[in-house]
């Protein structure tokens, strides 16, 4: 197996790991913007740091860089996405050469010991590589700070056939009885559509193709299913774990959690599915260490445990944060992320001719997503939307 192969299933299962911490609030997440950073610790840390961090990242630290570095390369030549990796030193830290080598290209930088300037400009380097949508790099830098490894991604896409504006008026669930901003579409792909069996229950997946490789995977429990679960069923679809029925295969009547199948009459011989969903916009921080999926990261630092592989001078992390955005709208989606660690010492009806298939999904009540570069099935970031956008 290729180093970005074993990359794309480790982050995979990073990415299903902080998904099933998942509490039911709004939230986004990338554990691709996580992932080459913890790579690149484990490879510098000492033997009390590094067990958890090869927990975390899911591969012995030895290959770990590597296979960051093959990721990330991989990833620049992705259409629609930016990805950036920055390490900024204090002056006096004597960096080795051999964990300098482990680095993507042209990411080296230093800091001048000023927590207003070093932050001004870490803010800056945030900004560009994101094409302004993540505007400040996380908090990790402070007076004392040695040393800021960073991980910036960006994508922008456009839907390959896009929606139109509606109002959603849900009868039941969570939103019932609210007017809601909607979005609307109807297509004959049915492969677009699937449901796939969980151990917690049936979980809905709604594909939206993006014009540059990358999608936006929909994904719709039952009422009672954890947000964690629908996560985890819809990255086990990617993974092979999990099939999903797709649509034309699907019995008629109530054919899954949002979904339902009958026949129509029709102008034309081509099936009909008919998605209805709720735009969204979702901005989330995090302490890196308060999460349940990096305990491999806090055990590390509260471990006592050091990096001397970075280095002259003994260095442990003091802080790990991500700032993270998404929005979902008629015609496209945008996610980025920036992830740091600091150290410190219509027309006139025809007469229908056919009846034909229709397939109706309804994503109305809180519901997950995942960012996925359809070539590879890497997660790029993740989230779950449990506050809709009114109507205007």
């Amino acid at each position: 197996m290729r180093p970005a192969e074993r990359a794309v299933r480790a982050v995979n299962g990073l990415t299903a790991r902080w998904a099933a911490t998942a509490d039911g609030g709004d939230t986004v997440f990338s554990a691709a913007g996580v992932w080459p950073l913890l790579a690149l610790l484990g490879a510098a840390a000492d033997e009390r740091a590094a067990p958890g961090l090869e927990d975390a990242v899911g591969m012995p630290r030895g290959e770990a860089a590597f296979a960051a570095r093959e990721l990330t390369a991989a990833l620049a030549d992705v259409r629609g996405l930016r990805s950036a990796t920055g390490l900024w030193a204090a002056e006096g830290l004597a960096l080795r050469p051999e964990w300098v080598a482990e680095l993507p290209p042209d990411t080296l930088g230093r800091l001048t010991g000023d927590p207003v300037a070093d932050t001004a400009a870490l803010d800056a380097w945030a900004s560009a590589r994101t094409g302004g949508l993540i505007g400040a790099m996380p908090p990790v830098c402070a007076e004392g700070t040695e040393l800021v490894l960073a991980a910036a991604q960006a994508v922008r896409t456009r839907w390959l056939q896009g929606f139109r504006e509606v109002r959603l008026s849900p009868a039941s669930g969570p939103w019932a009885g609210r007017s809601l901003a909607g979005l609307a579409r109807t297509t004959s792909l049915l492969a677009g559509l699937g449901v796939a069996a969980t151990d917690a229950g049936p979980v809905s997946v709604l594909r939206v193709l993006g014009d540059t490789g990358i999608d936006v995977h929909l994904l719709l429990g039952g009422e009672d299913m954890a947000p964690g679960a629908v996560l985890e069923g819809g990255i086990g679809v990617l993974s092979g774990r999990r099939t999903a029925v797709p649509a034309d295969r699907l019995p008629i009547g109530a054919a899954g959690p949002g979904v339902s199948v009958g026949t129509v009459p029709a102008t034309r011989r081509d099936p009909q599915l008919h998605a209805r969903v709720s735009p969204f916009m979702l901005r989330s921080d995090h302490d890196l260490l308060e999460q349940e999926a990096l305990a491999g990261l806090a055990d590390a630092l509260g471990g006592g445990g050091h990096f001397p592989g970075i280095g002259s001078r003994a260095t442990a992390p003091a802080a790990a944060a991500q700032s993270v955005m998404a929005v979902f709208d008629a015609d496209g989606f945008e996610t980025a992320s920036v992830s740091a660690v600091g150290t410190r010492a219509g027309g006139a009806p025809r007469a229908a001719r056919h009846v034909v298939r229709r397939v109706e999904a309804v994503f109305d009540r809180p519901f997950g997503f995942l960012t996925v570069h359809r070539t590879s099935s890497l997660v790029l970031s993740a989230g779950w939307v449990s506050s809709p956008v009114p109507s205007a």
